[in-house]
């Protein structure tokens, strides 16, 4: 498992005046951005640690609006304006201190943080002599340096013991947190998981919304059911699909109940931003969460192996095939070569994988059933896919007495999902009820033994 934790953006894009103000876009380094905030609002001349203390909270001040996308969960195309109405004051092409451009390239990558949450602190501060506010007070910050305060206990003294400073967060692209497709039923992973926590939390405000029941990974008929509703409230288009435009909304009203954007926020806590699955799968990696990588792999290649050899991946591992595999799919489809499946490998495989379903050459066409469908299959979902499920479940159920029975009717129900359960307990899967690559490989096989 791993944590959604903060990155700090190589770049920021920063909107010239208020958010609805009719101003321009600009794009600068993130260093260039504190830089420029820092020297439009303290002096070189002031004790070090309190410059260094007031540069904290700049850059936390700004790693929040940015970690949490707090204007473009809004519908802008920006991440922080130049107002210090609404955010810091920043003016194109203003000079920097020397001395404090020495100090931002120092401690640029590192932010404040409540204990127990994630995200930067929303470091209110004001100058605490024309303005006060409950945050920090850039002129307070003086006096407390001269009394020999370091940078953490100045920070300390305005926002709480319960505070601490976080080194050398890591500096990448800023991606937004929108994966490029739809969110629906059949779907897996961490973006379904985040969907749901948030959800949740939105319901307490909104209790119109059902509350989900499991925080898994899979996308569910009960996620299905309160996506719908969030939107009927929400004035979208009740789908029950997380497209772009509701995945933001969610976002936009996750921060807003949390409070968000407040010194006092409630803030997202590490639970909340852990990861189910490790962000990227690589060499050596080994788990059940393996399997539908394999079994993706192996039937994009059997159909398309001039370009992808068919090494025909078995068991729970990133094996040195698996690498050679995912270094041949990627350099097919135009992606970084480094045999490592990150988020844009996973997204081309499972396109990939869907396109191979639809273009299945005529003779295959009778056996076409036996291929997974393309989507997890859980409790509640009904169709064609249920159906098949069933029939080769049902098969099994004749021949092995240790296996419930179903009806094949169309509908995963409680039989179905008992049926399943019994599958993965006896070959050592994740024991969840939900039918994918891995456990539909599985069932396949089992319903042709004799």
């Amino acid at each position: 498992m791993a944590i959604r934790s903060p990155i700090v953006p190589t770049e920021i894009v920063v909107h010239l005046g208020e958010p609805d103000e009719a101003a321009k876009n600009i794009t600068v380094s993130f260093q260039e951005y504190i830089k420029n905030v820092a020297s439009g609002e303290i002096y070189p001349n002031w004790p070090l640690d309190s410059v260094k203390a007031n540069i904290l909270a700049q850059i936390s001040f700004a790693l929040n609006r940015v970690y949490n996308e707090w204007y473009r969960s809004k519908g802008y195309d920006f991440d922080i304006t130049s107002s210090p109405v609404y955010d810091q004051s920043f003016a194109e092409n203003r000079q920097f201190f020397e001395r404090v451009s020495q100090v931002v390239d120092d401690i640029f990558n590192n932010y404040i943080v409540k204990n127990g949450q994630v995200q930067p602190l929303f470091a209110q501060y004001c100058d605490g002599k024309t303005t006060t506010c409950d945050g920090l007070s850039q002129w307070g910050t003086v006096t407390l340096a001269e009394q020999g305060y370091s940078p953490l206990e100045i920070l300390k003294h305005y926002y709480g013991d319960d505070i601490k400073l976080i080194y050398n967060a890591p500096v990448e692209e800023n991606i937004m947190s929108y994966p490029g497709f739809p969110i629906q039923l059949g779907t897996t992973g961490d973006f379904a998981r985040m969907i749901k926590i948030q959800l949740n939390r939105i319901a307490q405000n909104y209790p119109a919304i059902p509350v989900i029941t499991d925080d898994s990974v899979f996308f569910t008929v009960e996620t299905e059911r309160a996506v719908s509703k969030f939107q009927e409230i929400f004035d979208l288009v009740p789908s029950g699909i997380v497209d772009k435009a509701t995945w933001y909304k969610i976002k936009y009203l996750y921060n807003a109940v949390k409070n968000i954007a407040d010194l006092y926020s409630e803030g997202i806590s590490v639970d909340e931003a852990t990861l189910i699955y490790n962000p990227t799968l690589q060499y050596g990696d080994k788990g059940n969460y393996l399997l539908p990588l394999n079994y993706l792999l192996n039937t994009v290649a059997y159909f398309d192996s001039s370009d992808i050899p068919f090494l025909n991946l078995q068991g729970p591992e990133f094996t040195k095939d698996t690498q050679q595999m995912v270094i041949a799919f990627q350099n097919k489809y135009n992606i970084t070569t480094n045999g490592i499946v990150d988020a844009n490998t996973w997204k081309a495989l499972k396109e990939a994988y869907d396109q191979t379903l639809a273009m299945i050459p005529k003779e295959y066409l009778s056996n076409i059933d036996e291929l997974y469908p393309g989507l997890f299959l859980s409790k509640g979902m009904e169709g064609d896919n249920i159906i098949n499920l069933q029939r080769f479940l049902y098969l099994i159920c004749e021949k092995s007495h240790d296996i419930p029975g179903v009806k094949v009717n169309g509908i995963f129900d409680s039989l179905t999902e008992q049926s399943v359960k019994a599958i993965q307990r006896r070959y050592n899967l994740e024991e969840n009820g939900v039918v994918g690559p891995g456990t539909w490989y599985r069932i396949v096989e089992l319903s042709k033994e004799n």
